[in-house]
């Protein structure tokens, strides 16, 4: 009997039997890739997430030719389509076709789209001058000057040539002639501010109305671009776009027609921290001075 017990403690001793050893805790497991992790997808369309970096730096980017050209723009980090729209004023939609993007959600750093239409003269596009529009205030039953009669009547001169028709440019004839409305009736919480506030900050309550402050066609109706929280971007015409952030509830979709004074949105705090509506004016892109625009209340 003691020679059995000898025996077994020995085969123990040598690991035969792996029963008679002692219990401790399993060594920790390690997982490895069967291969080269795939590197992320980053979507950079009509979404929050930034341009895609550039994959391979020995081939040129997508209209990389065209850089720094009139009537482009060069894809920066953090960009989307959306903001590139609100940036050239142009519906993100048209930017895809124009560029014949294959697939709308995938744009690279330093990628460079064109951001006028095909045909247009991009060079008379930059350079046209963005002056705010004036407003003419005269009774409609005011009488008009009459002219001042010379002493010497003199022979009436030959009628002058009809002037050249202009190239075509992004802003069409009439396009200043928008009839503004304000698109809240609350106070004005935040004024505009050159390189620090691109627009107007309208006081009100969660859920007040939210108006189209001129007639136009809906381009863009999500929360996809950063900062601006539920936003409704209207296109007036060729020149101008508005675009009214923050809102609790959007009642329009895309590619949709509304006229101006019609309720687009519910005011609210989305990406915010107050209720208000963000309001912008951009012509060509550029933000402008709302109340310079907006009618005297």
């Amino acid at each position: 009997m003691r020679r059995f017990h000898g025996l077994l403690a020995a085969l123990c001793a040598a690991g035969v039997l792996g029963g008679c050893a002692t219990s401790k805790s399993p060594a920790p497991v390690e997982e490895r890739a069967l291969g080269p992790r795939p590197a992320p997808t980053i979507i950079a369309g009509p979404g929050t997430a930034p341009a895609l970096p550039a994959s391979d730096t020995s081939k040129p980017l997508p209209g990389a030719e065209n850089a720094g050209k009139p009537g482009y723009y060069t894809v920066k980090p953090g960009d989307t389509m959306i903001r590139i729209g609100l940036e050239s004023g142009q519906n993100w939609k048209d930017l895809v076709k124009w560029n014949n993007l294959e697939n709308a959600n995938v744009i690279e750093v330093g990628q460079v789209l064109r951001v006028v239409p095909p045909g247009e003269n991009a060079a008379a596009v930059s350079t046209r001058p963005i002056a705010s529009t004036r407003a003419e205030t005269r009774p409609l039953d005011a009488p008009r000057p009459a002219a001042t009669p010379s002493s010497s009547a003199a022979p009436s001169a030959p009628p002058a040539a009809p002037p050249a028709a202009p190239a075509p440019v992004a802003g069409r004839d009439g396009d200043d002639d928008i009839n503004w409305m304000w698109p809240a009736a609350g106070p004005v919480s935040a004024s505009f501010e050159e390189g620090k506030s691109k627009g107007l900050g309208i006081a009100g309550k969660l859920g007040d109305p939210v108006l189209a402050a001129a007639d136009g066609r809906v381009v863009y109706a999500g929360s996809g671009l950063r900062g601006y929280g539920n936003l409704v971007i209207l296109k007036h015409n060729a020149t101008y776009l508005t675009a009214y952030a923050h809102n609790q509830t959007l009642l329009v979709k895309e590619d949709q027609a509304v006229k101006r004074g019609q309720k687009i949105a519910e005011m609210g705090n989305t990406d915010s921290d107050r209720v208000l509506l963000h309001f912008e004016i951009r012509k060509q892109g550029k933000p402008v001075d709302p109340a310079r625009l907006l009618p005297p209340r």
